[in-house]
């Protein structure tokens, strides 16, 4: 063909064509290269461990100012999320699965972190009466409240009656004290966490319970960025000392904002009853995160147990949910009629 060279044409000419160099020895050189490779091999080996040591005095740092392993708590933190996001918006009644067990081993985890602190609860009647308190919600409102009290009783009975068997020569201000907080076991976390299932079976009550959980974790999440970040005046150090106003009002904005978009673009109901609903679980969740902080510091421990790695234990995730859905739901009944899900 026409544009085919012969391959007795001539070279074009230019200047010559010498070896490709990288700094220093030719690339054709077998001895020059490989001592290049080796070098290039031990400068990146270099910079990835000084990069590793950087990152771990980092996240040391970071650990160090937040009082948690911040990389696990994101981790299972996602995880969690998933699960939950899932479930409500997929399978809604998936959720259940979820829920019941984690109220269990919260009731679990808050009676053995009581007896560690001295307490006299017992485990057994405790997780019956949450078994109990959570199935009723689907027997109707009157049934749930009266098996509540019932169940309260139940354990508060079960103590006494278990007391005075022991003969052990306790204190009566200390019988007094257990009796008192194993009727307030149940409320505290089975009864709270029955008010999730209250909401989920709800019409639409699905996006009202992923509501108060998203506006509820941006309060903790908008609490403790900013806080990290600006926190310099205490807000209860007696209670909480790592809790700080510039940590408030973080949550603040988190909670408006947060209230704001998921009231007007999901439950669909007006500006101003996004922003009562953001602050109302705000509220909530700040008395949630400041009451657990109490009891831990009456019981004298920091994490009411290890079992989420980077977060403590399960009541330490759930301190500022389980009180919200007290006015999660109050406002489902209040706010729903506006909407247009409805």
């Amino acid at each position: 063909m026409s544009d085919e060279r012969s391959e007795s044409a001539p070279a074009p000419e230019g200047p010559p064509v010498r070896p490709l160099r990288r700094g220093g020895p030719a690339l054709n050189d077998p001895t020059a290269f490989s001592s290049h490779m080796r070098n290039a091999r031990s400068e990146f080996e270099h910079q990835m461990e000084r990069a590793r040591v950087e990152f771990e005095e980092a996240n040391e740092r970071i650990n160090a100012r937040s009082g948690r392993n911040l990389f696990m708590a994101i981790l299972i933190g996602v995880g969690i999320g998933v699960v939950v996001l899932g479930s409500l918006l997929f399978v809604k009644w998936a959720f259940i699965a979820f829920a019941v067990p984690l109220c269990l081993l919260g009731i679990f985890e808050f009676s053995r972190a009581l007896q560690q602190a001295g307490r006299r609860i017992d485990v057994i009647p405790q997780m019956f009466a949450g078994v109990v308190i959570m199935a009723a919600v689907f027997a109707g409102y009157l049934t749930h409240w009266l098996v509540t009290f019932a169940s309260v009783v139940l354990v508060i009975i079960w103590r006494l009656v278990a007391q005075m068997t022991a003969r052990d020569g306790r204190r009566y201000g200390d019988v007094v004290s257990d009796v008192l907080l194993s009727g307030f076991a149940p409320i505290y976390v089975a009864f709270h966490g029955s008010l999730t299932l209250a909401i989920l079976k709800q019409d639409h009550g699905e996006y009202w319970l992923l509501a108060v959980l998203v506006v509820a974790v941006a309060v903790d999440t908008g609490a403790y960025a900013s806080g990290i970040a600006f926190g310099r005046h205490p807000m209860a150090p007696r209670v909480s000392p790592n809790k700080t106003w510039e940590g408030f009002a973080g949550a603040v904005v988190a909670s408006l904002v947060a209230g704001a978009l998921l009231g007007v673009f999901m439950l669909q109901i007006p500006l101003w009853a996004g922003l009562v609903f953001g602050l109302a679980i705000l509220l909530s969740a700040t008395v949630g995160d400041l009451g657990e902080s109490l009891i831990k510091r009456d019981l004298g421990i920091k994490d009411m147990s290890s079992f989420l790695p980077g977060h403590g234990g399960v009541l330490d995730r759930l301190d500022s949910i389980l009180p919200s859905m007290v006015p999660g739901i109050a406002l489902f009944f209040l706010l729903s009629p506006m909407s247009a899900l409805a």
